[in-house]
Parts: structure tokens; C-alpha cells; sequence
């Protein structure tokens, strides 16, 4: 695997969260009503960092907590004979709410689908909303992004890399090459 071409800089990713953080506040008509659900791993820092960008826009701090899918995959009889379901918990109740999903990058849509699935497990919220950096196509489920930094059309061969600080030392996102 190697390196095509990078995609986006650290100040791109800055201004299209900024951007993502305008979108959400003025959909939602402000941010009072709203949780946010970062999908392990990069949809987390994403998601603080949209948070962080809304209480400077609009003084009001979002709650923020992370949701672990890997026991709502569809392929979990495939990872393990005997899988052991973990009930989810956030930090806050979703009950009523308006819950923003954050993740990295959105491909088939399959991953989407197992944190809706998780975030039911935790209540039954007022809407699910998602908010996602890349969207890169070839989606096998009908899910679609609400808010989206930007549409990237790619080939199968190729792979979308969002490098953020917590994991990767850097932010960007890179178009990788799996072909050789």
C-alpha cells in the first residue's frame, strides 16, 4: 500500500469541521437538544472537535461520548464462533434527543448502520443525524450523510486514510493505493 496523493491538509480538515459545525447548529436550529456519538476510533476526536466548534459559535457545551460497534457488526459470526454482545452506554441519555454520529470516513454504509443499531441499544432518540468527514461512495446500504466535509470518488482499489493527532501525530487525509 502505498501513498497516492494527500487529500486534505490540517487546515482543510479545520475548515471543513468548521463548516460541518455551522451546518448542524443552523439545521438544528442551535445545539441545546443535541448529543454527539463519536464511532470509535476517529469518528472521537472528530466528534470533539465539532463540539468544540459549536461551544465557540454558539457558548453551548454538546455532550460527547464515543460508541464501540465492533458487536453490531454484520460480519461478527465471521470474526468469532462464540461473539459475547456488550450492552453500549454513553455518558449522557439519548431518550428524546437529537444524536449526531460522527465517524472518519463513509464507504459501504455498513458501519453506520451498526452504530444506529447501538445507539437504539442505549434509547430511542428523536432523530439520528450523520455527520462525516469523507464520503467516499460504493455504499451497499441506503444510508446517506446529513453533513459531509467532503465527496471524494474512489476506485476499490484505493483507500481513504483521515490521519488525526490522538492516533497518527498529524492531521490529514491521504488517498492510499492498496494495488501493489
Amino acid at each position: 500500500m502505498h501513498q497516492k496523493a494527500q487529500i486534505m491538509d490540517e487546515n482543510a480538515v479545520r475548515r471543513a469541521l468548521m463548516r460541518i459545525s455551522h451546518e448542524i447548529v443552523e439545521r438544528n436550529k442551535g445545539a441545546r437538544d443535541l448529543v454527539f456519538v463519536g464511532i470509535r476510533r476517529r469518528g472521537e476526536p472528530i466528534a470533539l472537535l465539532v463540539r468544540d466548534n459549536i461551544r465557540s459559535i454558539e457558548g453551548i457545551d454538546v455532550p460527547c461520548g464515543s460508541i464501540d460497534i465492533k458487536f453490531y457488526r454484520d460480519d461478527l459470526t465471521i470474526l468469532s464462533d462464540s461473539p459475547e454482545v456488550v450492552k453500549p452506554s454513553l455518558p449522557f441519555d439519548v431518550n428524546g434527543r437529537d444524536v449526531v454520529l460522527f465517524d472518519d470516513v463513509l464507504f459501504t454504509g455498513r458501519t453506520v448502520r451498526a452504530a444506529i443499531e447501538a445507539v437504539f441499544g442505549c434509547g430511542r432518540p428523536k432523530t439520528i443525524q450523520l455527520a462525516i468527514l469523507i464520503d467516499r461512495g460504493h455504499r451497499e446500504l441506503p444510508i446517506r450523510a446529513d453533513f459531509v466535509g467532503k465527496n471524494l470518488p474512489t476506485s476499490r482499489t484505493e483507500l481513504v486514510e483521515v490521519r488525526v493527532p490522538e492516533f497518527d501525530g498529524e492531521t490529514g487525509v491521504y488517498l492510499m493505493d492498496l494495488g501493489e
